[in-house]
């Protein structure tokens, strides 16, 4: 019975390229992902160097790298990960979608979360302004869901433009301490709806 050949040596480049072009996901690149673990000491040491950190979530398969938090006293580097400014509804949308699938972990069951493009318009009605043009609305709420999937925290299933799948990276991103302060938030939302300037065409 022959022995079964060696597996080849994990490749730091790949791994390192694929982390700075954005996430790494267990399910979309297996082999790198399992490149990926093997050489974790060595992708932090290399991320370090360019003043960010490697964040591993093992348990729902997926890495980035993210900013070091700066130290006091010491030389910081020019941002390497930028901070993208969010408009108010993309901002909102993030918020429900985290709250939602805190609920959906609560009560078990299937663990991705799967909505359809009508429950994400339900879900913002209730904080947008009032409009009498329900296909102006739906015309808005892609705008803002095409930003999230751009942004990587939404999935559309394949085949299926009205579905989407949220990803689980969106909890390291918005954290129990910030869902915790949820209700604060929109009430803090609401107040902008209140504004002189307050608009649902933000982008």
């Amino acid at each position: 019975m022959s022995e079964a050949p060696d597996q080849p040596e994990p490749q730091l480049p790949p791994v390192l390229v694929a982390l700075f072009r954005g996430v790494l996901y267990r399910e979309q690149n297996p082999d790198l992902w399992h490149d990926m673990l093997r050489l974790q000491g060595q992708v932090r040491d290399q991320a370090a160097l360019f003043g960010l950190e490697l964040m591993l979530v093992e348990t729902d398969g997926y890495a980035f790298l993210r900013q070091q938090p700066a130290e006091e006293g010491a030389d910081t580097l020019p941002r390497l990960v930028p901070r993208r400014p969010l408009s108010y509804p993309v901002s909102l949308l993030l918020a429900l979608l985290r709250k939602k699938l805190a609920e959906h972990d609560a009560g078990g069951g299937d663990v991705r979360l799967i909505l359809e493009r009508d429950q994400v318009v339900d879900m913002l009605r209730l904080f947008l302004p009032e409009t009498a043009n329900d296909a102006r609305l739906v015309d808005q709420v892609d705008r803002h869901l095409n930003k999230i999937v751009e942004l990587g925290f939404l999935r559309r299933l394949r085949g299926e433009q009205q579905r989407f799948e949220v990803q689980r990276i969106l909890a390291s991103f918005v954290d129990a301490q910030w869902l915790a302060d949820f209700e604060a938030r929109l009430a803090e939302y609401r107040r902008y709806l209140e504004g002189p300037d307050a608009s649902a065409d933000d982008d």
